[in-house]
């Protein structure tokens, strides 16, 4: 039986996925009645709506029935995030739909090919520097969502080298988080959160390149002795049953013969190379023009299926194949916008219910006798789990710094190091929780289930959260500044 072009959400990935979102969901909606309601007051600075510290007070509980616990993920697509989901749902399946055509000409192998050959051969140190090269994106410019087309290629380049699915997503979502959370200039992290706590914008990158190249250290190493074992015993891959399908597609691909030119191929992958060099300009000027940041996602979302037609069409595609792989890419990433409207539906339940300034409120005021560094760490624990129904780096910035600014001074802890402490707490766990989107979506190019990829990561998340305790204990020592 032909397989089918693109990447294809398993049955059993979508449904244990959907499971644990369901059991979140039921979990949010009985906080909402054990919780009592509560909130701050809020003033407009410019178009974004910043709290009051120290104006919380509790409320009466709204009426909120436990029926709208299972609407909410319907409910979402005409809320305030509206907008936001609908952006990241048509973005998918551009992305899918893009990919389908790629894979079904031939385009993506033979670029494949050509990266393997430039190289020659040496694939460990391709995976560090590609590796290094996304977690710096991540880093400089916040690149976290945009990376997403790029999940499928890596997962083939993986598969081809010999190693399997865990991998891919290694070298492409997971390491850009890992530099998007190690922040040096990331706009929707640091400078949003310094702006907010009246810092010179983009201050204390010094230690925050530091703490970069540790974290990269870290992250090199736990994906090279992964990806040697299952070289070594194809058999310790943890989803080793899961993947045999497409490693079958890239088992025995003469990479010699793809590599040289065919000219349809030649055409259509530099008709395509075209639109990624757009991309990557959006993806670079984005963090310094308003505009273009307000529509990056769907802009490299269009550019990438604009530049994924064309070049299917170039490449001698005719126009029934060509519409053929795109309706296969739709249909194979569909399944994943149930999963996007249940992960966003966690954050709706608890605000509709009016529970979520309380939950923040206990949260924060937990630190206010504690030593400096406590509190910074304290900081860092209140940014994990707010992060767990705000996904939005900048939107917990603006939710969060008023709070813990004013806590902060009161303590001891420099401001500097309050906005480190945040950024660590929004970036790191974005690939842990099953409430983000990028996550699932990620997840849902893969044959990896949300179980199986926490089981892989969880060792590097502890030797991640370990290294950045030290360093906010660093912080707190040099009284990291400037204020």
């Amino acid at each position: 039986m032909d397989q089918k072009a693109g990447a294809q959400i398993s049955t059993r990935a979508f449904i244990q996925s959907a499971l644990i979102l369901f059991v979140i969901i039921l979990l949010a909606g009985v906080l909402t009645l054990l919780v009592p309601a509560g909130t701050y007051q809020r003033v407009l600075e410019g178009e974004r709506e910043l709290i009051i510290p120290g104006s919380f007070e509790l409320v009466d509980n709204p009426d909120y029935p436990i029926w709208r616990w299972f609407t909410a993920p319907v409910e979402v697509l005409w809320g305030p995030d509206a907008v936001i989901i609908i952006t990241i749902i048509v973005f998918i399946l551009m992305v899918g739909a893009s990919f389908a055509i790629l894979d079904h000409s031939g385009i993506l192998k033979a670029g494949i090919a050509r990266i393997v050959t430039l190289f020659g051969g040496r694939k460990y140190l391709l995976l560090l520097v590609i590796s290094f090269a996304l977690m710096s994106l991540g880093a400089f410019f916040g690149i976290f969502e945009e990376v997403v087309p790029l999940v499928p290629v890596m997962l083939a380049l993986s598969y081809y080298l010999g190693w399997d699915a865990l991998v891919g997503l290694g070298m492409s979502i997971l390491a850009t988080n890992m530099g998007f959370s190690a922040a040096i200039t990331n706009p929707f992290t640091i400078g949003v959160a310094q702006r907010l706590a009246g810092l010179p914008l983009f201050s204390g990158s010094g230690l925050r390149v530091f703490i970069f190249l540790v974290v990269y250290i870290i992250f090199a190493i736990f994906l090279y002795r992964y990806a040697k074992r299952i070289e070594r015993n194809p058999e310790a891959s943890l989803v080793y049953e899961e993947d045999q399908a497409e490693r079958a597609k890239y088992a025995n691909l003469d990479m010699g013969a793809l590599a040289t030119d065919n000219p349809k191929l030649a055409r259509a992958s530099l008709w395509f190379l075209g639109f990624v060099v757009l991309i990557v300009a959006v993806l670079v000027a984005g963090p310094f023009i308003p505009t273009i940041s307000d529509f990056a996602l769907p802009l490299v979302g269009l550019l990438f299926l604009l530049g994924g037609v064309g070049a299917g069409m170039i490449a001698g595609g005719e126009r029934g194949s060509v519409r053929r792989a795109l309706w296969e890419g739709l249909t194979g990433i569909a399944p994943g916008i149930l999963l996007i409207l249940m992960a966003v539906s966690v954050k709706h339940i608890i605000v509709e219910g009016g529970i979520m300034d309380t939950i923040l409120n206990t949260v924060a005021t937990s630190f206010s006798q504690t030593s400096p560094f406590l509190a910074a760490i304290l900081i860092y624990v209140l940014a994990l789990v707010i992060e767990f129904f705000v996904a939005s780096g900048s939107a917990k910035a603006f939710l969060l710094m008023p709070i813990l600014l004013p806590l902060a001074d009161l303590i001891g802890v420099t401001r500097q190091l309050t906005v480190t402490a945040y950024a660590f707490g929004d970036g790191f766990s974005n690939l842990i929780y099953p409430t983000n989107p990028v996550l699932l979506i990620s997840l849902g190019l893969t044959v990896v289930s949300f179980p199986k990829w926490l089981r892989w990561t969880l060792p590097l998340w502890f030797w991640i959260i370990l290294v950045t305790v030290v360093f906010l204990g660093i912080g707190v020592a040099i009284g990291y500044g400037p204020f």
